[in-house]
């Protein structure tokens, strides 16, 4: 199996959000943009350039504890070559968001020493948060204030309206619902959002989903699927991807009336078990070359 799949998904309430952003952007002095680390530029939507324009920007590379530690630094480099600084962190166990607050005052030194000058001290920072959907937003929000102001949960679209967020050190976050673009013309991107949950489950065909992911993780992180699911390394190279999330099925007592393979079943634990990081660390995405 090789075609990729097809995803479109643009609710209504996605184009408001996008109008929301732009008209808010005078209110804060720098936008934190999340990505998930595992697909650092498929995560991206292209349209935020646009809207953010030359706003200070700081990239933050999330759920790196699932992704490849190696990729994640080469990612961060090649963000930062590109003149946008970047960090890496994991907003659910909460590795790396220390870094968050100290990295964007370095990146708005010039800012807080003008406002300083001014007798402007102590004048908050606003932020602006964004991010497609599920990349942790909530989750990032919910660390640094201590609290659980913001509702998390694993799937897309739950984040609505707009809040600010304050915190005790003087800066204050404007958190955005997570945007997607009116149509995936890569449709790579798309598939890949799809993996991490980015677009809803309940709008795609859940096996054929997790035979796309089957033939994407076989090149690089064969080794990966056989150790998790007690499989032969040669087999999982040569079988069709429908046999093999069958053969996962079988491994896991996935089976219905008849002793037929339930490979529905078979298919949401697979994306589960790739979403939450219990395949490893896995990155989809590497460098442009």
């Amino acid at each position: 199996m090789s075609e990729t799949m097809s995803v479109q998904w643009f609710p209504g309430h996605m184009a408001k959000t996008r109008r929301i952003m732009a008209s808010n952007l005078k209110l804060v002095d720098i936008v934190v943009e999340l990505c998930d680390a595992r697909i650092p530029q498929s995560s991206r939507n292209p349209e935020i350039d646009k809207i953010v324009g030359k706003k200070p920007r700081l990239m933050l590379l999330n759920k790196a504890d699932c992704a490849d530690a190696a990729a994640t630094e080469q990612w961060l480099t090649y963000y930062r070559k590109k003149g946008i600084p970047a960090i890496a962190c994991d907003c659910r166990s909460g590795r790396g968001v220390k870094n968050l607050l100290p990295a964007v005052r370095e990146v708005l030194a010039d800012k807080i020493a003008a406002w300083n000058e001014k007798g402007m001290v102590g004048r908050p920072i606003r932020m602006m948060i964004v991010g497609i959907p599920n990349v942790g937003k909530s989750s990032l929000i919910n660390r640094l204030s201590g609290t659980r102001s913001a509702k998390v949960e694993d799937r897309p679209g739950v984040t609505r309206g707009k809040q600010w967020v304050s915190l005790e050190d003087g800066v204050e976050f404007l958190d955005m619902p997570g945007v997607l673009w009116p149509k995936f013309e890569d449709k790579v991107a798309g598939e890949r959002l799809a993996f991490i949950g980015s677009v809803k489950d309940q709008i795609l065909d859940i096996e054929y989903l997790a035979m796309r992911l089957l033939d994407t993780l076989r090149p690089t992180y064969t080794a990966a699927l056989a150790e998790r699911y007690k499989l032969d390394a040669e087999a999982i190279a040569e079988m069709e991807s429908y046999d093999l999330l069958e053969l996962i099925a079988r491994k896991r007592g996935m089976l219905i009336s008849g002793g037929e393979a339930n490979t529905e079943r078979a298919a949401i634990m697979l994306l589960d078990e790739f979403r939450s990081g219990a395949m490893g660390r896995i990155t989809l995405e590497r460098i442009p070359q």
